[in-house]
């Protein structure tokens, strides 16, 4: 199994300016230490929880990625999710190319239907009904696909409608960056994923509540006339790896007998390098074995 780094928070205690050396220190160590991916969230302002606040430090996803990319010779990069609403389809497929092309073919597109209602009233973008964000979410995946293919022409939807869908350069990989659609929603969500996505994520809350959405998915790719095995199946997890090695690597076995292949850790302390160091001595390579 592998592992993948998701950062998260980004309040260091000598402030922003702290943040370039921060992140090339984590991204370095996670490469060394053998992590695969490395993700951010796609988010304006901080998520509202118990230990966090809408006012925390934020950085931009994209631009960092950018940053990242120079930084990192190895890992895929990407966010964990993009929401739908955020970028119009067509400069998001610019965009992924971008990184695609200046990182050597080590970007990917994680992409949902966004939920964070508060930070689009903050900034002034539209926060559609949740049906049209499902409906957007679809003609998304269709534009980013055309776009990076070979079919300059233009496309119709009932929500967006482009006129010429060029990208030069085109992304590196071919036929395009994969395309990982976040959430675990049966009826929409897991749905999308069986037509389109090369790679699904789900939640790693409870072993039983993760076995029973794969199932899910399954039958959706029947109905969609696809092999499930085509899809990569991947997790999140909020549980630190570092609190007890043996109990994370007992329960990522298990889920390795459902096909996870990818495991999403996120740092729990400010200074992330030095966890990621210690999670590649204690964690990795004993995950790798599964």
């Amino acid at each position: 199994m592998e592992i993948a780094l998701h950062v998260t928070r980004f309040n260091l205690p000598d402030g922003p300016a702290a943040l370039p050396a921060a992140l090339t220190a984590a991204a370095g160590a996670a490469e060394q230490a053998g992590f695969s991916t490395l993700t951010l969230m796609d988010h304006w302002f901080q998520m509202e929880m118990p230990d966090t606040a809408a006012t925390d430090p934020m950085l931009e996803g994209y631009t960092t990625l950018g940053y990242l990319a120079g930084q990192t010779r190895q890992m895929t990069l990407g966010l964990l999710v993009t929401g739908v609403t955020y970028r119009h389809p067509g400069l998001l497929a610019k965009i992924v190319a971008t990184l695609d092309v200046l990182s050597g073919g080590r970007a990917m597109l994680g992409v949902g239907a966004a939920w964070y209602e508060r930070e689009h009233n903050g900034l002034g973008v539209p926060f559609p009904p949740v049906a049209d964000r499902f409906e957007r979410l679809e003609e998304t995946v269709q534009i980013c696909r055309q776009m990076w293919g070979p079919d300059n022409g233009p496309y119709t939807g009932r929500h967006y409608q482009l006129a010429e869908t060029v990208c030069v350069p085109a992304p590196i990989q071919q036929p395009g960056p994969p395309i990982l659609i976040g959430g675990s929603g049966e009826k929409k969500t897991l749905r999308l994923v069986a037509r389109y996505a090369d790679a699904c994520n789900l939640f790693a809350f409870e072993f039983g509540e993760v076995e029973r959405k794969l199932e899910v998915l399954a039958r959706h790719c029947e109905t969609e006339g696809r092999d499930p095995s085509e899809i990569r199946r991947t997790i999140l997890t909020l549980n630190d790896p570092l609190d007890d090695p043996d109990a994370f690597l007992a329960a990522m076995e298990q889920y390795a007998k459902l096909g996870v292949g990818q495991v999403w850790v996120t740092p729990t302390v400010p200074d992330s390098a030095s966890w990621v160091e210690q999670v590649g001595e204690r964690v990795v390579p004993r995950l790798r074995d599964l």
